[in-house]
């Protein structure tokens, strides 16, 4: 067994106790009888609160967490850059703006409509990145124009939010972009993994493409790379794993951000192995922090996303300031 399998693995068994845990844990401690209703009995409380509250969840938590490690991994093997990540390039801020119009439309009550608009907001920024790449092949001008595309999603959402014709839906556009698992069923489950699989078969696509990158873009084209082909790969990648997971937990910051440093070290910066772990750091990381709103002793549970950018702001941080150092070496 490789270090690389022997990785993913250890994360992946990792990931299973996590999930174990976080159907197990909860603010409601099950006795023994409880526990022995819940498996004999699908149609018990204890069977609801295992299987049709927590464990969908905790699985979203974890396809979520995945998703965003692996599009932070695709996009920081792209544009050579430990600091990208799909929200960098405005994804998640044009499904989050769409999510939020569909919201304040009233279509929350269509089952559906706001991970349908949440995908269609992401998708549309991707088609205007793919549009920018193929006329501009410079990674930094990617960049400005991913930031650009941010704040216009970020100023398209503060007018939603300003305009909204009730209070009750400015609250409900607020507490989505917060960010949050809860009360996520197995449908939503399935509207997270299928994209995320898709992301992931193209994402293990680029590998091989994202390797010769990491040597300069002269050389890679040298070896054969199509690098407009590998652009729209990875950008189509990126999008399809943010815009599912701002679609099913609303904005959630910096964990793929964060996801790809934690394991970059095991494989050697090959961004060509470096998606598969990154997504399981990932859904570890948003598993645990899942756990902990849930358990945090709070009059009011605490939001996903709140404790993501509190602990993630810091790591982010941490991570410019040593990429500021090696720039300057």
């Amino acid at each position: 067994m490789t270090g690389v399998s022997r990785l993913i693995f250890v994360l992946g068994a990792t990931c299973l106790l996590a999930l174990a845990l976080a159907v197990a844990w909860g603010e409601t401690a099950l006795t023994a009888a409880q526990w022995r209703e819940a498996f004999v009995d699908p149609g018990s409380g204890p069977a609801d609160v295992l299987w049709r509250i927590r464990a969908p969840r905790a699985l979203c938590a974890l396809l979520v967490g995945g998703a965003l490690g692996l599009g932070g991994a695709v996009m920081q093997g792209l544009l050579r850059n430990p600091l990208a990540e799909p929200g960098v390039l405005g994804v998640s801020a044009g499904g989050g703006a769409a999510a939020a119009l569909a919201i304040v439309l009233g279509l929350a009550a269509v089952p559906g409509a706001v991970e349908l608009a949440a995908v269609a907001g992401a998708g549309m920024i991707a088609v205007a990145l793919l549009a920018f790449v193929s006329r501009v092949a410079s990674p930094a001008g990617l960049i400005l124009f991913g930031v650009a595309l941010s704040a216009l999603g970020g100023a398209a959402t503060s007018l939603v939010f300003n305009l909204a014709p009730t209070p009750l839906a400015a609250a409900e556009v607020m507490a989505w972009l917060m960010g949050s698992v809860e009360n996520r069923g197995w449908t939503e489950v399935l509207w997270i993994a299928v994209p995320t699989a898709l992301a992931a078969g193209l994402a293990q696509a680029c590998g091989p493409g994202l390797r010769a990158l990491a040597l300069g873009e002269d050389t890679a084209r040298t070896l054969g790379l199509r690098l407009e082909r590998l652009r729209a790969l990875a950008l189509l990648a990126a999008s399809l794993a943010a815009g599912a997971a701002v679609a099913v937990a609303g904005a959630i910051g910096f964990v793929g951000l964060v996801a790809p440093h934690l394991v970059r070290r095991f494989v050697r910066d090959d961004p060509a192995r470096l998606w598969a772990p990154s997504a399981l750091a990932g859904g570890l990381i948003l598993v645990l922090a899942d756990l902990a709103v849930r358990v945090i002793p709070t009059e009011q549970e605490l939001k996903l996303g709140v404790l993501t950018a509190l602990v993630g702001a810091p790591l982010f941080a941490l991570i410019a300031a040593r990429a500021a150092r090696s720039w300057r070496s």
